[in-house]
């Protein structure tokens, strides 16, 4: 009778150690499992913050360059045609010129942050503040049909913001 309880008592001893080396292990992979997602979490979280400051940062650059178009528009209202007018665009230039870098530091950035859709969309707005820069030299230059491209690239540029911003938003949900 003692070798039979011998046997009962080893056999529920092992029984209970392997119990719970199951149940160790399949708690070490529930943690793993759960670190996991965690960190896939955290990652989205990191990425979405990223691409939310680069979108930004791109609208506030393409707002400074609309803001000085919306100025030689109002310029050619408030001065007229003449001299004037002209040299205030000079100097408008000289300002999109300075606002340009920034602006495409700002593609740039969205163009490593993504996605595809977004990045081209930015890339679109760079092409076309190049397009009513180069269409604002003309209207310097005081040459015939100069305003009226001028017009239609900005008219362009507005467009392409608002497909960039539709673009990001859905980057921004898609992710």
């Amino acid at each position: 009778m003692a070798d039979s309880a011998l046997w009962v008592a080893a056999l529920t001893g092992g029984t209970a150690v392997l119990a719970s080396w199951v149940t160790n292990l399949g708690s070490v992979r529930a943690a793993r499992t759960q670190a996991e997602a965690s960190a896939r979490a955290q990652h989205r979280q990191r990425v979405r913050e990223g691409r939310r400051a680069a979108y930004l940062e791109l609208m506030e650059r393409a707002h400074v360059m609309g803001e000085l178009y919306r100025r030689v528009v109002d310029a050619r209202f408030q001065l007229g045609e003449g001299e004037e007018f002209l040299t205030r665009v000079q100097e408008l230039r000289g300002a999109v010129r300075e606002a340009y870098d920034p602006l495409m530091r700002g593609v740039r950035a969205i163009a490593l942050e993504g996605p595809a859709e977004a990045a081209g969309a930015a890339q679109t707005v760079l092409a076309a503040a190049t397009e009513v820069s180069r269409s604002l030299w003309h209207v310097s230059l005081g040459e015939d049909g100069a305003r009226a491209r001028f017009d239609a690239a900005r008219e362009e540029y507005l467009n392409s913001l608002e497909r960039f911003a539709e673009a990001g938003r859905a980057a921004m949900e898609g992710y």
